[in-house]
């Protein structure tokens, strides 16, 4: 019967397209020896000449006969172009050629034959999907007669089956009868497969299965679940098989993906489904044996990230070398070992899977080698982390000025854990995401030491700290502080770099202010700026030990009066060497002098015993003079330049006598004492060890103390009950200021001076002294005054004060009875 509707197998057939990786092997002409007399026929430039695969149909004495698998032909070949022993070469077996022309005879010839796997090579496509059909006629075994060879066609049966509402009748040998299945009679339903001839578009039967001893087992991989459906991964074939919940065999809320299971397959609607579904332990199913060995080769081709079609799963591309010559190997998206960034190009190793189901080849667990980068020419940078976040992190560079961000997933080293101050070697490229921005691909981790981010010039040069780097880090981008600074001399003119303590090299001697040092020149790779590194100390300033008394106490930092009484040099808390808590103003000390910004200030700050600084010597026939102060300390007015202050002598007419003494902290004889202009005092002269200039010292105020009452205290200051200039406003006293440590409450009497500042004229309590404990608030005093006799009580009235016996007020202090001597 003829068939009068195509089957929709021969809708599906294509022309087959030659395996790049055979295309390969065969263009090279040292693999086979081609026929003299054989014509190659011309293509186009660029484009590879198509190789066929057939079946050795004949064989004679020097050549035979290849019938073609794709196309309805038989070919002549000659055993000259048999690349192998033309004896062991069978009659049916697979071979691959190229067809070219004879050119005495112009006919048709194959060339360049190679055997090659018979799973490869097939006259036929067999569809995967199976179909349910009914046998007609049964197939029969026709034995040979008088040594005749029966004919293709003898012995077949028929298989008939429906197509969209046509029945078509296929033949079938007992050939195509699956092994494990008995033979199917006539009126039988059968499962089997449709196959299409690729020479002449002829269609049979293959596989057939009678459908009641079709329980055979099949496992798969749970690839894919709807709501009430899903898909398994077939092990036996490249295909899915559609699946119902209601066929799982279990609790279907305990199925998931990926899960290894067993299932039967039934025809339903002329479409194969799985059923009875069992799960089976997890490693059950393999679709693929991986090769142990490791092969290196080289990317000819990437997978594109986007507008990715369904058959170009596997679209990716790898050259490697073979003793057969160099083959081509596919690989997909997940066949690389972690996600670094891949190039063309890129030298890597791969492992290769080949596919259980259809011997598919291709390259998996792919990693990138550090030798790519020896022959690319790629640029890569160096730097160390900055910043580390969930999965990404900064790096700052050592070749540009900036913090390149990178995902953890592009370091070629899985097994690295990334950490702060790690050195890396990367490659900067375009982040796909956000095209404006750069980030780091490809990372490798270094070992310590191996990134630089100064080129450090020749020549060793001598200079003097001017400058010390400061201790303090900014909260800005310059997480180093601000640099010190060395003045050298080079060619005649003098010259100034800056430094970090970073940058010294000897971690323990530091240098100081003054301190000759020895260093060379770096430059940043980033930005071109120069600094000093490799600094050592030559020389050190031994002249730079200085001695002075503690002139002022703030919240955390402070000054010291110099020993010559002159100026007054700033401190930082940080550089005392001890506890600041016990620090008290006069108090000697030792430091040295170092320049951190535009002012110099105190470092490396200790403190001496009382009397280690011998004290200027007492002008005795001066005697004490009174005097009234002409210029304060500039630490009672800060806005004039002068430190020292001017006591000018009086005598007892108020008429000023000698030239102003000058006074620092240590002249005070009460170092808290305010001493403003015009203030009266009684002082003493010295001489100093300098120069013999004379100095006022022992200076005390000649002062009226006025006494009142604590209103508040809050903290380290609090209130006085005494209206000074401004009616209504209470008296501003610091806990400074009290003698003694006396504890202050509310309510407590003091006597205290009262003072007014230079700049901004405000008054304020100084020298306070505690005279009696708590009293009673005034608000108790007033009621107490506040109440009225009451006349109806008794009350007791003194009639005669109590008086002496000589009659005077109280009692006279007792005189000892002593006897007279006799």
């Amino acid at each position: 019967m003829s068939v009068k509707k195509p089957s929709p197998q021969w809708k599906k057939f294509q022309p087959p397209v030659q395996d790049p990786a055979i295309i390969s092997i065969h263009q090279n002409p040292s693999v086979v020896n081609l026929n003299v007399n054989a014509e190659l026929p011309q293509t186009a430039p660029g484009f590879p000449r198509v190789r066929e695969t057939g079946l050795i149909d004949k064989k004679q004495h020097s050549y035979g006969f290849i019938q073609c698998c794709d196309r309805d032909a038989r070919l002549f070949f000659h055993y000259s172009e048999y690349n192998g022993n033309v004896e062991a070469l069978k009659i049916g077996e697979a071979v691959e050629f190229q067809m070219s022309y004879d050119r005495r005879t112009g006919k048709p010839v194959a060339v360049a034959v190679v055997k090659v796997d018979p799973s490869m090579v097939s006259p036929e496509i067999i569809n995967d999907e199976k179909v349910q059909g009914t046998i007609v006629q049964e197939a029969k075994l026709i034995k040979q007669k008088n040594g005749t060879v029966p004919g293709t066609q003898d012995g077949l049966g028929r298989v008939t089956y429906v197509h969209n509402g046509e029945c078509f009748f296929l033949p079938y040998g007992l050939d195509d009868v699956v092994a494990n299945s008995t033979t199917p009679k006539a009126g039988e339903d059968v499962l089997f497969q449709i196959a299409t001839d690729k020479r002449d578009g002829k269609i049979r039967a293959r596989n057939v299965e009678s459908l009641e001893s079709a329980t055979q087992r099949y496992v798969g991989v749970v690839c894919s679940m709807k709501d009430t459906f899903g898909f398994i991964e077939r092990a036996d074939i490249v295909k899915e098989i559609f699946f119902h919940y209601s066929e799982f065999k279990g609790d279907i809320s305990e199925l998931i993906l990926g899960d290894d299971v067993s299932f039967g397959v039934q025809i339903r609607n002329n479409k194969e489904v799985a059923v009875e579904i069992e799960c089976l332990p997890e490693g059950t199913v393999i679709f693929e044996d991986i090769a142990v060995e490791m092969v290196k080769g080289k990317i000819l081709k990437m997978i594109k990230s986007t507008n990715r079609r369904p058959s170009e799963a596997l679209a990716g591309r790898i050259m490697y070398e073979t003793p057969k010559g160099l083959i081509e190997i596919p690989f997909g998206e997940k066949d690389q070992r972690g996600e670094c960034t891949l190039q063309q190009g890129d030298t890597v190793e791969f492992q290769i899977a080949t596919d259980r189901r259809d011997k598919l080849q291709r390259a998996t667990n792919i990693a990138l080698l550090d030798e790519t980068f020896e022959y690319s020419g790629e640029i890569r940078e160096t730097g160390v982390i900055a910043a580390l976040k969930d999965g990404y992190g900064f790096i700052y560079c050592a070749e540009r000025d900036a913090r390149m961000f990178f995902h953890f997933s592009e370091f070629m080293d899985l097994t690295y854990s990334p950490r702060l101050q790690d050195e890396l070697q990367f490659t900067v490229d375009q982040d796909a995401s956000q095209p404006t921005r750069q980030v780091a691909t490809r990372i490798r981790h270094l070992s310590k030491g191996s990134v630089s981010f100064i080129n450090v010039l020749a020549g060793v040069y001598i200079g003097t700290i001017d400058k010390e780097p400061s201790t303090h880090k900014n909260q800005g981008k310059n997480k180093e502080g601000e640099p010190g600074n060395i003045i050298y001399d080079y060619e005649g003119v003098i010259q100034q770099i800056p430094y970090f303590f970073k940058d010294v090299t000897d971690q323990n001697n530091l240098p100081h202010f003054g301190d000759k040092v020895d260093f060379q020149i770096g430059e940043l790779k980033s930005t071109g700026k120069k600094q000093a590194v490799k600094v050592r100390v030559v020389l050190r300033n031994i002249a730079g030990r200085c001695h002075g008394f503690v002139a002022t106490l703030k919240e955390n930092y402070g000054f010291i009066e110099t020993a010559d009484h002159e100026k007054e040099v700033f401190f930082h808390f940080s550089s005392f060497n001890g506890d600041t808590n016990e620090l008290e103003l006069g108090d000697e000390m030792e430091y040295t002098l170092a320049r951190k910004s535009s002012k110099v200030s105190a470092e490396n700050i200790r403190k001496l015993n009382k009397g280690t600084i011998p004290p200027d010597e007492t002008v005795r026939e001066k005697g004490t003079l009174q005097g009234r102060i002409i210029r304060p300390m500039r630490i009672v007015n800060t806005e004039q330049e002068e430190y020292c202050g001017l006591v000018q002598a009086m005598d007892d007419d108020g008429n000023d006598i000698d030239e102003p003494y000058p006074y620092g902290i240590t002249s005070l004889a009460d170092k808290r004492d305010f001493l403003q202009k015009d203030d009266v005092v009684r002082f003493q002269v010295a001489r100093t060890k300098k120069d013999g200039s004379l100095r006022a010292i022992n200076i005390g105020a000649l002062r009226k103390f006025i006494r009142a009452k604590v209103d508040s205290v809050k903290g380290q200051y609090g209130f006085i009950n005494f209206e000074a200039a401004e009616e209504g406003k209470k008296l501003f006293f610091h806990m400074t200021e009290v003698h003694d440590g006396a504890v202050i409450q509310p309510g407590d009497e003091v006597e205290f001076v009262l003072v007014q500042n230079q700049r901004n004229g405000k008054y304020s309590a100084c020298s306070l002294r505690k005279i009696t404990d708590t009293r009673r608030p005034e608000r108790l005093l007033s009621r107490l005054k506040s109440i009225t006799e009451d006349n109806s009580s008794y009350k007791v009235i003194i009639v005669r004060n109590p008086r002496g016996p000589d009659n005077t007020k109280g009692f006279q202090p007792r005189t000892p009875w002593k006897p007279a001597v006799s």
